[in-house]
């Protein structure tokens, strides 16, 4: 199965809401694989800014910090996409992805204290621009149970952004 995540609650509504970044470290979105799951891949990340003015680029991160979580907004069901069969009537909340203000959600509040870390991806990023990767079959990052995937942010002045991955389980 195929999930697509978002930072940000499933529009209904209103369009999909955007995430100040503000100036210091910040995790836009964090992934917590439900404990049933035995692992999952990182198949494509991206995000994208809406600054209105060049200036300088936003340090963007896709990494792993082990077991040390976040404080996030909880994400939901509906906002934890499933893409491959979305008739499937999987809960992905209780089955697929653990979520919490310490596992899967948006917008960090306090990132925790991390020791160790596994970079994935890393990018400089105008606030004017958007980065996506797609990651080639069989070299997509491997997220274990029990540890934080991340998409975290640095920015030297504050704009929106809009934050995904997608996760093949």
């Amino acid at each position: 199965m195929i999930f697509q995540i978002f930072n940000g609650p499933s529009p209904t509504t209103a369009a999909q809401a955007v995430v100040t970044t503000g100036t210091a470290i910040k995790t836009l979105l964090q992934v917590k694989l439900g404990a049933a799951v035995p692992y999952g891949k990182i198949i494509e990340w991206g995000i994208s800014f809406d600054g209105s003015a060049a200036a300088t680029p936003i340090k963007c991160e896709l990494l792993e910090t082990g077991t040390v979580f976040a404080t996030v907004t909880a994400h939901v069901n509906a906002g934890l996409v499933n893409l491959s069969d979305p008739d499937s009537g999987i809960d992905a909340t209780t089955s697929i992805f653990s979520v919490g203000t310490a596992a899967s959600g948006y917008t960090a509040t306090a990132e925790g204290t991390i020791t160790a870390t596994r970079v994935f991806d890393a990018q400089l990023v105008a606030p004017t621009n958007q980065y996506a990767k797609q990651f080639p079959l069989g070299r997509e990052p491997v997220i274990d149970v029990g540890t934080s995937m991340r998409i975290r942010v640095t920015a030297g002045a504050a704009v929106n952004a809009l934050a995904y991955m997608t996760i093949e389980i």
